[in-house]
C-alpha cells in the first residue's frame, strides 16, 4: 500500500490550474481494496449492453489520475481516457470548435456551467440515475450557476487568497490592502493572477464592494487602484508564481487554496491567508455534453465519482475540498481540521462566488483587463 507521505510528494508538483497536453489511458482492473479503496460496487446496468467500454474525460489537470481510473476500471470493465485543459476558457473554445464530441465528461467551473446552459451544450441530468447526491453541501446543491444540480455534479471547492514567505514578511498579510501598504518592499516581488474577474473581484472587495460589481464607477475606481500597484507586480499568473515562490523569488502571490496547500506542503514557511475583507468561493464540476458518445458509461462515472468512499480517497491524495459531506465525515483530522482547505465559517460568510454577469459588464472588465495588462 503507498504511504500518505508517498502519495503526497507523488502530487506536490500537481496544481488545479497547471496545463497538460497528455492522456492517460485505463489500465486493466486491479484489486485496490489494500490501499482503502473499498467501495460500493457500481452498476454496471448503467452501461448499456452493446455501448463502447471507453469513456473519454475533459478535466483540469489533477482531478484525475492513474489510481482513480483503476478503480473505476476495477469496478465497472470501462477504461477511462482522460485529455486536460489549461483553462475554463480553452476547454469551451473546444466546444465552440466543434471538437469536444470525443468527451463524455467534463469538468467546467461553476460560473461556466451557466453559460454552458445557455448555450445549449449541456445534457439534463437524469437524478434517478445518480446515487449520493443528497451528500453534496447544501451551498453547492443551491448555486446561482445551477440550482438543484440540473446540469452539474460539484467535485471541488476551494477559496482564493494569498500565499507568502513567512521568513520574509515579518508583518503577515490578513487582507488585500496589504499589497498596497506594502507595495514599495513587495516590488518585483509579488504576482497576481491571471484571471480579470478574479483579480478585479479582490480589488472590489477590497475597496467594500461586491466580488461581482457591475456598477460602472466602482469598476473604474478597481481599475485605477490595480494601476497603482502595477510597478510592483512581477506578472500576472495564475501557475508559475509556484515555482518562484518556492525558489524564494517571490515574497507573495495571489492563488487558489488548493494550489496553497501543495505548495506549504513543500515548504512549511509558506503560509496561506483568506483576506478578512472577502474573496471568491469557486467550485468545479462533472457535467455531460449533449454530444457525449456514451451517456451511460459517463452516469457510471458520476455515481461512482459520489460514492464518499472514492472523494475521500480523491481528497486524501490530491489535496482539494470535497463539497460532499458524507465524504468530509470520513476524512482523517489532519485534513478536516487544515483550515486552508475548509476555512472556518465566518471567512466563508464573507466569500462570493463568481455570478454571471451581462455581456456589456464583462466587457468592461475586459477592456480594463487588457489596457492593465498590456501597459
Amino acid at each position: 500500500m503507498t504511504s500518505m507521505a508517498d502519495l503526497t510528494r507523488l502530487h506536490l508538483s500537481r496544481s488545479r490550474r497547471r496545463f497538460l497536453q497528455t492522456s492517460i489511458a485505463g489500465l486493466s482492473g486491479i484489486a485496490l481494496s489494500s490501499c482503502g479503496w473499498t467501495l460500493a460496487k457500481v452498476q454496471t446496468d448503467q452501461v448499456r449492453q452493446g455501448a463502447s467500454d471507453e469513456l473519454h474525460v475533459y478535466t483540469w489537470s489533477n482531478y484525475v489520475d492513474q489510481e482513480l481510473i483503476d478503480a473505476f476500471r476495477s469496478q465497472t470493465g470501462i477504461k477511462v481516457i482522460s485529455d486536460v485543459f489549461d483553462s475554463n476558457e480553452t476547454m469551451l473554445a473546444t466546444f465552440q470548435a466543434g471538437k469536444a464530441r470525443t468527451y463524455s465528461i467534463i469538468y467546467p467551473s461553476d460560473y461556466k456551467v451557466s453559460q454552458m446552459v445557455k448555450l445549449g451544450y449541456l445534457s439534463e441530468l437524469d437524478h434517478s440515475r445518480l446515487d449520493g447526491l443528497q451528500n453534496i453541501l447544501p451551498r453547492f446543491q443551491k448555486s446561482v450557476h445551477d440550482s438543484g444540480n440540473r446540469f452539474s455534479v460539484p467535485v471541488s471547492w476551494g477559496t482564493t487568497g494569498l500565499i507568502y514567505n513567512s521568513e520574509k514578511l515579518t508583518e503577515p498579510p490578513t487582507d488585500w490592502n496589504y499589497l498596497w501598504t506594502h507595495k514599495d518592499k513587495l516590488t518585483r516581488r509579488l504576482t497576481l493572477m491571471d484571471d480579470v474577474r478574479e483579480v478585479m473581484g479582490a480589488v472590489l472587495r477590497s475597496l467594500g464592494y461586491s466580488y461581482n460589481s457591475t456598477d460602472l464607477q466602482q469598476i473604474k475606481q478597481a481599475y485605477e487602484k490595480l494601476q497603482e500597484l502595477k510597478p510592483a507586480i512581477t506578472t500576472f499568473t495564475t501557475d508559475a508564481w509556484r515555482d518562484q515562490l518556492l525558489a524564494g523569488d517571490l515574497s507573495i502571490a495571489m492563488g487558489y487554496s488548493a494550489d496553497a496547500v501543495n505548495v506549504i506542503n513543500q515548504n512549511p514557511k509558506l503560509k496561506y491567508v483568506i483576506p478578512t475583507s472577502g474573496t471568491s468561493l469557486w467550485s468545479d464540476t462533472m457535467v455531460i455534453p449533449k454530444t457525449a458518445p456514451n451517456p451511460d458509461a459517463a452516469y457510471a462515472w458520476l455515481s461512482f465519482m459520489l460514492q464518499p468512499e472514492v472523494a475521500a480517497r480523491v481528497t486524501e491524495r490530491l489535496f482539494f475540498a470535497t463539497p460532499n459531506q458524507a465524504a468530509f465525515n470520513q476524512l482523517p483530522d489532519t485534513l478536516k481540521n487544515n483550515v486552508t482547505l475548509f476555512p472556518p465559517q465566518n471567512l466563508l460568510d464573507k466569500a462570493e462566488t463568481v455570478a454571471p454577469l451581462d455581456k456589456s459588464i464583462l466587457e468592461l472588465y475586459e477592456k480594463y483587463w487588457t489596457k492593465l495588462t498590456s501597459s
